[in-house]
């Protein structure tokens, strides 16, 4: 057991390595998305402009772009509408972290403002989604609702790491499903 939480600490490790040296430039419309898949579990974690979520990249300024920002992150925090994965892996509900950065209610500049936004002024939402699986390792695919969800997205890259592999992939509409094995 301990060799296989080793292996799975490995993947997830790997693969926010491999993300961090080639992150794509910020881009509207573009979304992305790393999946692990481990034993016993899916790790997804998602980053996504935060023009794509709401149309604005810095905290809401009135009550209209209030309640942009409270239904984007309640979608983003809906974490069974957007992560449907293959039934034979045996998952229970996803749990899910969300980091909104200006969106996030009480949000105040300083530090957070800082990490928010990056030295362009671009800011992001960063979502991570997990899912306890009976067996991850029996997982075809994970249906996705990130494109029906956010209609300013338009294409998610996604980077994929499974004990057999990783990998590269896309989504644009009208893909609802993401394979995870090759």
């Amino acid at each position: 057991m301990k060799h296989l939480l080793r292996r799975g600490a490995i993947l997830v490790s790997t693969l926010a390595a491999s993300a961090a040296m080639a992150a794509p430039p910020h881009e509207h419309g573009v979304a992305r998305l790393d999946v692990a898949v481990e034993p016993g579990r899916i790790t997804l974690m998602l980053e996504m402009p935060l023009d794509t979520l709401v149309g604005f990249e810095r905290a809401p300024r009135n009550d209209a772009e209030r309640a942009a920002a409270r239904t984007a992150l309640a979608r983003l925090a809906d974490a069974a509408k957007l992560w449907r994965p293959d039934p034979a892996a045996g998952c229970g509900p996803a749990q899910a972290e969300i980091d909104g950065g200006p969106l996030a209610p009480g949000h105040a500049h300083g530090a957070d403002h800082d990490h928010a936004h990056g030295d362009d002024g671009h800011a992001d939402a960063d979502a991570s989604y997990t899912l306890e699986c009976a067996a991850a390792e029996r997982v075809a695919f994970v249906d996705t609702g990130l494109l029906e969800s956010f209609p300013r997205l338009r294409i998610v890259h996604v980077q994929v790491a499974t004990p057999k592999g990783q990998w590269k992939a896309m989504l644009s509409r009208p893909m609802t499903r993401l394979p995870l094995v090759r």
